[in-house]
């Protein structure tokens, strides 16, 4: 008998691009990759802590690189990420709310959200995978979602519907990257624990609702999307594409 081989988590060799690289899950993912072998190229719009963060992974011992990126912009896409050389891995992290009431939705938050959760994910995911057809190389494109793809939210309706829209790039991407080797997939979390959650932690309303609908009865952290992107970005998900990867408590089980 020939024993199946483990499916291989490393990622020695391969490049990664990490948008909104500066704080909360962004951080974690870069970690994840970056602990795991690969070069990480750290992307957000602030500086400061982007170069802490590169300080402090490059002390132990980990390969990573800054670079100053608004993905709300597509002229800085094109100029700094299209003509770079590819990333094997994406994941864009990058993202933002403005929550409120629908009737009270302005038309300056409503754009300000699609910009960066849609507009700039969207081409963010289209620059990495021309560089990857252009090298005809296999490649990884993870999208931060959420759990808000799957299901409503009260004061969340332009963040829905942001996210609802990421879901469906990224299954008819799928069907166009798939015979060039590249996948494309999402990771949808619950509401994790991050400086940007906070305020919503601290409403008790808001925390009571958040608990009655986490069935495993804990508040999300950064490290459970650790496991998930390295799934994703590594081989170990080799046939895996168009899907999403939800990790929420069993908030959309019922």
């Amino acid at each position: 008998m020939i024993l199946p081989k483990m499916p291989n988590f490393n990622l020695e060799g391969k490049r990664a691009l990490v948008t909104g690289a500066s704080s909360g899950i962004g951080i974690g993912c870069a970690c994840a990759l970056a602990s795991s072998g690969a070069e990480v190229t750290l992307a957000a719009r602030g500086l400061p802590k982007l170069k802490q963060l590169h300080d402090e992974m490059n002390s132990k011992g980990w390969s990573s690189h800054v670079l100053q990126l608004d993905i709300a912009d597509p002229k800085q896409i094109s100029e700094k990420i299209s003509n770079d050389k590819a990333f094997d891995i994406l994941v864009n992290s990058a993202g933002m709310g403005r929550h409120s009431n629908a009737l009270d939705t302005t038309v300056e938050d409503f754009d300000a959200v699609m910009n960066v959760n849609l507009r700039g994910a969207y081409f963010i995911t289209q620059a990495v995978a021309r560089n990857l057809v252009k090298e005809k190389k296999a490649g990884s494109l993870i999208n931060i979602s959420s759990q808000m793809a799957h299901v409503g939210g009260i004061d969340r309706s332009v963040y829905c519907a942001s996210k609802f829209a990421v879901e469906g790039f990224t299954k008819a991407m799928a069907l166009e990257f798939g015979p060039r080797k590249i996948r494309i997939n999402t990771i949808c979390p619950t509401f994790i624990l991050t400086p940007m959650t906070q305020p919503t932690f601290d409403d008790p309303e808001k925390r009571k609702w958040i608990n009655s609908k986490i069935k495993l009865d804990r508040v999300g952290e950064v490290e459970d999307i650790m496991g998930a992107v390295l799934y994703l970005a590594s081989d170990a998900s080799s046939l895996v594409t168009g899907s999403s990867l939800i990790v929420d408590g069993g908030w959309t089980a019922d």
